[in-house]
């Protein structure tokens, strides 16, 4: 057995458990530039609704300042920002005098995350590792993830999700990682202590800084990531990507 002693194993969602293909969305022309996107399937809705006062330029121009404006909030505050209100403001922005502008965004936010889940799997490999963990460690999952829906009916397609015991996902929590609260939803959850816990990630702020802040140790997916900052202290462990971890716990 693993001399590394913890009683949990939590993991990330994306870049951790599943992987995202962007390249298989469709293409369209954003700025001058051709951008892979889930746009095109939000269109047709756009045009019912709005009627002759849409226009894709406006929309566009609107919906990327609301996108920065959000991406603004999160660095600043830790808060999470669903997928739906990011549709909402959008659309009151727009100055077309819309009616129910929070059905349409649900619409927007349904047929937007449906692109997403269907670019978005478990590799083979990834799913194996999860039964074999959960012989010896109670798992759980903690997401960055603006649609909890979509993010638990993610998971569910990996055919692994009765092993995890907690799943939290930011758009639930309403706050995001490396927000400590985060964090502590999954501990408290757990009933454990932070040393009892090792969390898996690959991003350097969210998964690492955050988990550490916490207390917690943690292992960073270092494939493909470039080389760890310098400047910032280093995860507990370092592996490749998930196949990795029943090595480095000893299974």
């Amino acid at each position: 057995m693993s001399e590394l002693r913890f009683q949990a194993v939590v993991l990330d969602l994306f870049d951790t458990l599943v992987k995202w293909s962007p390249h298989r969305l469709p293409e369209m022309e954003i700025g001058g530039r051709r951008v892979r996107t889930t746009i095109p399937g939000l269109v047709p809705s756009l045009e019912q609704a709005l009627g002759a006062a849409f226009r894709l330029d406006a929309f566009l121009e609107v919906y990327g300042a609301v996108i920065a404006e959000i991406r603004t909030e999160r660095l600043a505050t830790g808060v999470e920002i669903t997928c739906h209100e990011r549709f909402r403001r959008t659309l009151e922005r727009l100055n077309v005098g819309i009616v129910g502008a929070s059905e349409l965004a649900e619409r927007l936010t349904r047929t937007h995350m449906a692109a997403v889940r269907a670019v978005t799997a478990a590799p083979p490999e990834h799913a194996a590792v999860i039964p074999r963990l959960a012989e010896h460690y109670r798992l759980g999952l903690l997401s960055n993830f603006d649609d909890a829906r979509t993010g638990r009916e993610i998971l569910g397609d990996t055919g692994v999700a009765e092993h995890f015991e907690i799943v939290v996902i930011s758009a639930e929590a309403r706050v995001r990682k490396p927000h400590p609260e985060i964090f502590r939803r999954v501990l408290e959850g757990l009933r454990l202590e932070p040393k009892d816990v090792l969390f898996v990630g690959d991003t350097v702020r969210e998964d690492v800084v955050g988990a550490r802040a916490a207390g917690i140790p943690v292992a960073w997916l270092s494939e493909n990531k470039g080389e760890y900052p310098a400047e910032l202290s280093p995860p507990d462990y370092t592996i490749g990507n998930l196949t990795e971890l029943p090595k480095l716990l000893g299974l």
